[in-house]
């Protein structure tokens, strides 16, 4: 889950250059923007989507689609019709009826993840393929994004993007600025790795990237940007595939030999492991989770980046890295003010189990598919609850109580002689929603 559009106090945030989250929660509601969502056939949640509309919709549909459901039609035309003429989406329109313009920006972060949902729940190409050609219009000259077009690079847009190009098909190491020199020509893992902290750091702090560099262009590690640049270092988007086995732990930079460059030189996968070293360190020294970084919020948990963080680690294969987090989190997600109804915390959360191979049906005693399903319409088909109802284990199967029921009720009728037609109405079974 790992990159970004968390709240209207984290977009605020983003502007003025601190990190926004790989995997974007929704502020709460204002009264009319609650209002104005009610409205939004077909979209997930009921919080204010003014910042988080598009993203959340991406994470929710992307979600399902990696656990075996099929989201409803009108959820993905909801999010199909965001795009502008352009191919670029906005974080969210109110009027999809109107053009977009100068009160609708684009959003670098919402393309992306839109790429990322699109892609996987198919059908939608030219969508697709002009969001990339509009991402790749406004790539910066040194590689990157940044969350708006012509913003500076910041490794958490950086990381989406080759999560997006990646899911569409190209290759994120031969996408270059149409305006770079072709002898300066810098791809996106350039810009990301730039962003990265070698030997030349703390100990403690190798391996870690930063969000972007400060005013004197020192680099800070952020925990929320490392999450999501360990991913997409292995050219990942969201959506990861459990890997076989737990093995390895992370390996760190190897800085013997005075080599205070090393991180800005290592090649992408090293990159990732030294991210992920950090990442696995910085889990285990706060019993598991990632700390919040956010002013006021000392001594608090962040359940997104460290749903993140084990989103990245699994990626990377450490699946014993990830376990202890993932553990951490079915202990105590519930505590989350996010996780009753954000579709975007819930399709997070989703994402990084089923990427560390752990259950999405009983998460802590929750089943995080069918919470998510319930934030939006109805799915069309839920692959795993079809195949529990055939098994006649699934939630809703009430044993054949009702079929037996019924049967009695006709046979009972007709013995009788009574002459008159029974009606009987079957139960319709739930649908976990």
């Amino acid at each position: 889950m790992s990159s970004l559009r968390r709240s209207a106090v984290l977009l605020a945030a983003s502007v003025l250059c601190t990190a926004a989250a790989p995997l974007a929660f929704a502020a709460p509601a204002a009264p009319e923007a609650a209002a104005a969502a009610a409205g939004d056939d077909g979209l997930y949640g009921k919080g204010n989507p003014k910042y988080d509309g598009v993203w959340r919709q991406s994470v929710a549909l992307l979600a399902q689609d990696t656990v075996g459901v099929d989201p409803t039609d009108k959820a993905v035309a909801w999010l199909a019709d965001q795009q502008c003429d352009d191919g670029s989406f906005t974080a969210y329109r109110a009027d999809t009826g109107a053009e977009c313009g100068k009160k609708t920006v684009p959003d670098v972060n919402a393309t992306a993840a839109a790429v990322q949902a699109l892609s996987a729940l198919g059908g939608q190409s030219d969508a697709v393929q002009s969001a990339v050609k509009w991402l790749k219009s406004v790539q910066n000259e040194d590689g990157g994004w940044g969350y708006n077009p012509g913003s500076p690079t910041d490794a958490n847009s950086v990381s989406v993007v080759i999560g997006a190009l990646a899911a569409a098909g190209e290759d994120p190491a031969e996408a270059v600025p149409a305006k770079a020199a072709k002898d300066a020509e810098a791809t996106p893992y350039d810009a990301l790795l730039g962003l990265q902290l070698g030997c030349g750091a703390k100990s403690g702090e190798r391996g870690a990237f930063a969000y972007q560099p400060d005013k004197k262009g020192a680099l800070a590690p952020n925990d929320d940007a490392t999450a999501a640049a360990a991913l997409a270092a292995r050219g990942e988007g969201l959506a990861v595939e459990p890997a076989e086995g737990k093995g390895s732990a992370p390996a760190a930079l190897k800085c013997e030999g005075g080599d205070q460059d090393k991180g800005a030189n290592a090649s992408p996968d090293e990159a990732a492991e030294a991210g992920a070293a950090y990442l696995a360190a910085v889990l285990k020294k706060n019993g598991q989770h990632l700390p919040s970084a956010l002013p006021g919020a000392k001594d608090q948990p962040d359940y997104s980046n460290t749903a993140d963080a084990v989103l990245a680690l699994a990626a990377g294969g450490h699946g014993d890295a990830a376990d202890g987090a993932l553990e951490w989190l079915e202990k105590n997600a519930k505590k989350w003010d996010k996780f009753d109804s954000d579709p975007a915390a819930l399709g997070g959360l989703v994402l990084a189990t089923h990427a560390a191979g752990g259950d999405v049906r009983d998460f802590g005693g929750t089943d995080l598919v069918k919470q998510l399903n319930a934030t939006g319409s109805a799915p069309a088909k839920d692959a795993a609850k079809d195949e529990a109802g055939k098994d006649g284990k699934g939630d809703d199967d009430d044993g054949g109580g009702s079929t037996v029921l019924t049967v009695s009720l006709v046979v009972a009728g007709l013995a009788a002689g009574a002459g008159v037609g029974i009606l009987l109405s079957g139960r319709r079974k739930q649908q976990g929603l």
